[in-house]
């Protein structure tokens, strides 16, 4: 049931590549027939613990994009990137960096500004994303409302679909479960035709 295709997927700030979510996430793809490579950023291989240091954000994109340039040497098929939170931050950049790099990316709670401060955004790169992407977000996101991501997402150069999970939180396990949010994620990915 193989379909050749890959999905490198990372972390947010304060986890690593063990996180429930993607766990989730990686079972619902492996499932349908996409390997998934879960991957901790440069910042969580240097130390188990803490947020990242934005001085090294270069370096956990120069390592996601070493990530799919690997998967690239081990399926016949697309190679794909996402993240939550954090790690989808950085994907995003990297696609934007890099319009080649992936086939499509996955954007688990895209973290438009910091909670209660919806004028840092994080949006200078959307111009310059024309890489297909699926952004996942939950209705109780401090990091942005659903509203605000529409408005964001307006910015974003390529082919694009948000996907909102009703009640749930950053962490997107709000009413029900990870598997469901992972089988949705799943489903609008499919029928993006990434």
């Amino acid at each position: 049931m193989a379909t050749g295709d890959a999905l490198v997927l990372t972390h947010g700030a304060g986890s690593n590549c063990n996180a429930p979510l993607l766990v989730a996430v990686a079972e619902a793809f492996c499932a349908a027939g996409i390997a998934v490579l879960r991957c901790d950023l440069a910042f969580r291989q240097a130390r188990p613990h803490g947020p990242p240091f934005p001085a090294m954000a270069v370096q956990d994109r120069a390592g996601l994009a070493r990530a799919v340039r690997a998967m690239r040497g081990r399926v016949p098929g697309k190679v794909f990137l996402g993240g939550h939170s954090y790690g989808g931050r950085q994907s995003s950049m990297l696609a934007a960096e890099e319009p080649e790099l992936a086939a499509g990316l996955l954007l688990l709670s895209y973290p438009l500004h910091p909670p209660r401060r919806p004028a840092d955004l994080r949006t200078a790169h959307f111009p310059k994303l024309a890489t297909p992407a699926i952004f996942v977000h939950g209705t109780r996101d401090p990091f942005g409302s659903i509203d605000e991501m529409r408005g964001a997402l307006a910015m974003v150069a390529g082919p694009y679909e948000l996907v909102v999970i009703e009640g749930a939180g950053h962490d997107l396990d709000g009413k029900g479960s990870y598997a469901r949010v992972a089988q949705t994620a799943l489903a609008a990915f499919r029928q993006a035709g990434l």
